[in-house]
């Protein structure tokens, strides 16, 4: 008997070939995703009372997407030749094909957009600093030094069509991670159209509550008031997503089980052993149904604002740890079960590997320390009189 094993698992089965690393992998950007589509509401649908989250949102959304790629190419060992997938385009792999997606979206919608809405500032940077600052900024300056009033209008304009090209840009992003593990027939755990549109909600889920959760821990390293007209609507737009994804996802889950195909009463048996913990105590009850009630009692009642900071801060915290548990429950909980329905495996991350745990929380804290730094060189914090209500 094969430790951690129980029942028939053919021997490739045994080992799982997807890792913590791929966990991480749609979690990051999906909070890339998110924070973007969290910018978006005030540039393109006019959503003023988020304005002091648009910078913060953006430069979240590139922390973030810097990392992406870096869970796979470590997963394969050989980042090196991740470049192969440019030089000789293999269009019918769907994990080849997101790197032009992912550098489309880096390159043409992400940065276009940070370096339109920042040029301003790092022009006048670039004149006003001395050392080695200044040459960053003449360098971000890209040779452009025209702020007049037409060159700033020119700059709206285009970051505007920028934005509008990146929603769906976003959605594609996410989407498509979706894509790959609904496109696995073999895999009844995975095969659902549901899977990108839940992907994606959850992706949006998590991104605002991480930037909701930044803007309030930022505000409070900075020592500066947090405008609770702004940290009220994004909670309750993050109540809205967070409504829409828990009903795609209890829809996918009274399909299954109507279908009650082959295959369910080994899902059935997954949740109920395996997966129990991190499916129905993080994922559903803590990380779903514990943070839509702090947001919901928001919607119903009006509490003073140093409560609604503490349970937004509550519910933003829980959301992030029941999206990272999905992810957990789709790439893990999908390898622990055989194709044959007859037999279960488990799954015992290594501490120092490759793939260990410590490699997962260095490659958490990598966007973080990205952050820090494109915080220091590009301050998102504009002026303005917050509001206290």
């Amino acid at each position: 008997m094969i430790p951690g094993v129980d029942g028939f698992m053919y021997p490739n089965e045994v080992e799982l070939q997807w890792s913590v690393l791929i966990v991480l992998y749609p979690y990051i950007t999906g909070l890339v995703a998110g924070a973007f589509i969290l910018a978006s509401l005030e540039r393109v649908f006019k959503v003023d009372a988020v304005r002091p989250t648009y910078r913060l949102a953006l430069l979240t959304a590139l922390a973030f997407l810097l990392v992406a790629p870096l869970p796979l190419q470590l997963h394969l060992g050989h980042p090196e030749r991740s470049f192969e997938m440019y030089l000789t385009p293999h269009t019918s792999s769907a994990m080849a094909m997101f790197g032009f997606v992912y550098l489309w979206y880096l390159m043409v919608v992400l940065l276009l957009e940070i370096w339109l809405e920042y040029r301003t500032e790092i022009v006048q940077l670039a004149q006003s600093t001395k050392g080695l600052t200044r040459w960053i900024y003449r360098a971000l300056t890209l040779g452009s030094y025209n702020i007049s009033p037409e060159a700033r209008r020119l700059d709206e304009k285009v970051g505007y069509a920028v934005t509008v090209i990146g929603v769906p840009s976003a959605f594609l992003l996410h989407g498509y991670v979706g894509f790959i593990f609904g496109s696995v027939k073999a895999n009844p755990w995975w095969s659902t159209p549901l899977m990108p549109v839940v992907f994606l909600f959850s992706a949006m889920v998590s991104g605002i509550a991480a930037v909701m959760v930044l803007y309030v821990v930022c505000m409070k390293l900075r020592k500066t008031p947090i405008d609770m007209r702004c940290l009220d609507t994004i909670a309750r737009y993050l109540f809205y997503t967070f409504v829409i994804d828990f009903t795609l996802e209890m829809l996918d889950l009274i399909h299954r089980t109507y279908e009650s195909d082959e295959s369910f009463r080994s899902l059935d048996f997954m949740v109920h052993t395996r997966l129990f913990f991190s499916q129905v105590i993080l994922q559903i009850f803590l990380g779903t149904l514990v943070p839509l009630a702090l947001l919901a009692a928001n919607q119903l009642w009006r509490f003073s604002a140093a409560r609604r900071k503490a349970m937004y801060m509550t519910a933003g915290g829980l959301t992030l740890i029941g999206i990272f548990a999905m992810r957990w429950n789709v790439v893990i909980g999908g390898q622990l079960f055989s194709k044959s329905f007859l037999g279960y495996t488990s799954y015992k991350m290594q501490l120092g590997a490759r793939e260990g745990l410590v490699s997962a929380i260095l490659l958490m804290l990598l966007p973080f320390v990205i952050f820090l730094v494109l915080v220091k060189l590009l301050p998102p914090w504009q002026g303005g009189k917050a509001h206290e209500a």
